[in-house]
């Protein structure tokens, strides 16, 4: 039997669909990103300076000087890798540290790290609501692929609730009685930007006995007055009963992490197999992560300037006639609509502008969604913006994409006020002149 031939098979598909992905070699700069050099060729050492304006370190904790200094200490110290799960080689103390600065940020009784968010979604989802008798997982409808495998490990029934749709959430707790149930949600949608209503979804799990289970992935660092995600921003985080999120964006470094009370921690550090027979974080990746978590529990000069940047850039595409799709969060998705055209306009900013953003096709989005998803950072200046834009001009009219009507006014906003003293970045100091 020829094996291979089913694999090389299965690849040509994916290619015909226009939905075959293809890595770009990018070597990222601690001190100068957004800045990073790319090799078009992998077969030489020939790299060109590139500016990326898709990465998910929203707030670029990840070359933020404390944190690369922890990262340093915890190497020199205590070497390189964790030495096995925690189970056979103990729990070293710098992800013990981490653990503690998680369940205060979320005001919570524990938390418990994982190598992935996915590994935490998948592991916790799955384990809380197996623990429970005949439980119901009530999920909506967008919610990342982490939680739905979390809720297929389960075992449970689940209802699948209309994308932010309470009245329908509402329909199916009525419907559930007096059942055991959990509503596993996210605070913030990473595709399309939109924010659930999370005073709502609070008010309705307490008012049919309900579980929550948020999922603060791409809000955890960046929104709240300590970073606490977007539950802490409305009000309600210690009202969740369990707050997922991840060390790999906002805090910029790796690992996924709930937050919870003591019981629901250490039952899913008991029963989950995906926590129990994982290798643990390294010393180095908590300690980093806790110093991200620590300087962005006193700072809130990063997430100022990151706001501004994101409200900046939304403003200036859409002036230019690009199709932005309206939300309210940092998240800026411009709608192309097709794999192929996507693909080629990813590709011509990259080669003709030396500008790196990753198209996004199905399944990540529902085919005819196609979009290049753009996220600025505190690090990206006007300038930058303005080259955006040219750029993206320059790309829609060369593969005749459409424009949409502007209907932008000037933008009349106060210069976001910018802590010096907390300030680490060139940029963010202009940004309060």
């Amino acid at each position: 039997m020829n094996y291979r031939g089913f694999f090389d098979q299965s690849i040509e598909r994916l290619k015909a669909e226009r939905r075959y992905r293809v890595f770009a070699d990018l070597e990222r700069d601690a001190i100068r990103f957004p800045i990073a050099l790319w090799r078009p060729n992998p077969q030489t050492d020939v790299t060109k300076e590139v500016l990326i304006w898709c990465s998910n370190d929203y707030l670029t904790m990840g070359g933020h000087p404390e944190v690369i200094d922890a990262v340093c200490t915890a190497a020199k110290r205590h070497g390189a890798g964790a030495g096995g799960t925690r189970n056979i080689s103990g729990t070293h103390h710098p992800i013990v540290a981490l653990e503690a600065e998680l369940a205060d940020l979320h005001h919570k009784e524990a938390a418990l790290a994982f190598t992935s968010g996915w590994v935490s979604n998948l592991a916790a989802i799955s384990t809380i609501a197996s623990l429970l008798p005949n439980c119901l997982i009530l999920s909506d409808a967008l919610n990342h692929n982490s939680m739905i495998e979390g809720v297929r490990r389960s075992g449970c029934e689940r209802q699948i609730w209309r994308h932010n749709d309470m009245a329908h959430l509402e329909e199916l707790l009525i419907a559930s009685a007096d059942r055991a149930k959990i509503i596993v949600f996210e605070s913030l949608y990473s595709m399309d930007g939109d924010i659930a209503p999370v005073r709502e979804i609070v008010a309705l799990a307490k008012k049919y006995n309900a579980m929550t289970y948020v999922d603060e992935v791409h809000a955890v660092g960046m929104y709240g007055e300590r970073g606490g995600g977007i539950c802490e921003r409305e009000g309600v985080m210690d009202d969740i009963d369990v707050i997922e999120g991840t060390l790999a964006k906002g805090f910029g470094t790796l690992g996924g992490y709930i937050a919870a009370n003591e019981a629901i921690v250490d039952a899913v550090r008991s029963y989950a197999p995906s926590f129990i027979f994982t290798t643990a974080l390294p010393p180095t990746v908590a300690a980093g992560a806790a110093a991200a978590v620590r300087h962005l529990k006193k700072s809130g000069a990063e997430r100022v300037r990151h706001q501004h940047m994101a409200a900046l850039t939304k403003h200036a595409l859409k002036a230019a006639g690009l199709p932005v799709m309206d939300n309210a969060s940092h998240i800026v998705p411009v709608m192309v609509g097709d794999a192929e055209q996507c693909k080629a306009a990813s590709d011509l900013l990259l080669e003709r502008h030396g500008i790196y953003i990753q198209p996004i096709n199905y399944p990540t989005v529902a085919i005819g969604t196609e979009r290049l998803r753009i996220t600025p950072t505190p690090r990206h200046t006007e300038a930058h913006v303005a080259e955006l834009v040219e750029a993206l001009v320059d790309v829609w009219k060369t593969l005749g994409l459409k424009f949409v009507e502007s209907r932008i006014v000037p933008l009349h906003r106060p210069a976001p006020q910018v802590d010096e003293a907390r300030c680490t970045y060139p940029d963010m100091k202009r940004a309060a002149e």
